[in-house]
């Protein structure tokens, strides 16, 4: 079994976050760790309040976890500040880190801001070079290379900036564009549109989250990048098309569907 950590903030709903990344690894049969780079008080109607924790136990977090335990992926979620983007950093590659898939986590769905305004150019100059695959979504894509994306042909031209920053791999997300849900991804030599179909349902909570660490999961299970990346396009659809009406708000998406189906489990 392949161990995977993912470095990202708490979601006290369970369905983003460390919470989401854990159930990834675990319907993908991998073994899951995390280090807590932020507490959020949360339910499915938005982020009520948000909590760092101090860069110094999130190295120890890493540095143990390192030391003890062979680490074969990593995903890397909400990293909110420059002092712990630098923890972050500093730690992954005095460990000689790699598989590590970066989810540039900026905003939430409700609209509170996961990543400081003055950390994003850290973000880009410390973790992107570190990254094997970046996966921002279309607003965070426009944030990074200040570009308007509204359309296949201009995730084309993002993917290539921010490939230009130091990711070796980059997956631009099409959840929010018009039509059908197209992720384009770029390794640079080749642009693949990878397709999605649009589904109808209000409770994609967690959806980013969920996505990346799928994508670190098939890595570090042996699978090339581009395959790593279509398959956790598969499963994050599952996923979708079996959302949990959970609260009042936007529910999660359904981590172990396929688990269920197998296993016979229904609703009620």
């Amino acid at each position: 079994m392949k161990n995977l950590l993912t470095i990202a903030g708490s979601d006290s709903c369970g369905g983003a976050g460390i919470q989401a990344d854990l159930k990834t690894f675990s319907a993908l049969g991998t073994y899951g760790m995390s280090v807590i780079t932020a507490v959020t008080a949360q339910n499915t109607t938005g982020v009520v309040s948000v909590r760092e924790m101090d860069a110094d136990i999130v190295r120890e977090q890493i540095e143990c976890l390192f030391d003890d335990i062979e680490i074969h992926g990593i995903k890397i979620g909400m990293v909110s500040s420059i002092e712990i983007i630098d923890t972050v950093a500093e730690c992954l590659i005095r460990k000689k880190a790699d598989n590590i898939v970066l989810d540039p986590v900026m905003i939430s769905k409700s609209g509170c801001p996961l990543l400081k305004p003055e950390s994003r150019q850290a973000l880009v100059n410390k973790l992107f070079p570190l990254a094997l695959v970046v996966t921002p979504n279309l607003f965070e894509a426009e944030v990074i290379t200040g570009m308007k994306i509204e359309t296949p042909d201009q995730m084309e031209k993002a993917a290539v900036e921010i490939r230009g920053m130091g990711a070796r791999n980059v997956v631009v997300k099409g959840g929010h564009l018009e039509g059908s849900a197209t992720d384009v991804f770029y390794d640079g030599k080749s642009f693949i549109h990878i397709q999605g179909a649009r589904i109808d349902t209000k409770n994609t909570h967690g959806t980013g989250c969920t996505f990346s660490s799928a994508i670190a999961a098939f890595i570090a299970k042996g699978n090339p990048v581009l395959q790593a990346v279509r398959l956790a396009k598969g499963y994050i659809n599952g996923a979708i098309e079996n959302s949990i009406a959970l609260g009042h708000g936007v529910g999660p998406t359904h981590h172990f569907y396929d688990l269920y189906r197998k296993a016979g489990v229904v609703d009620g």
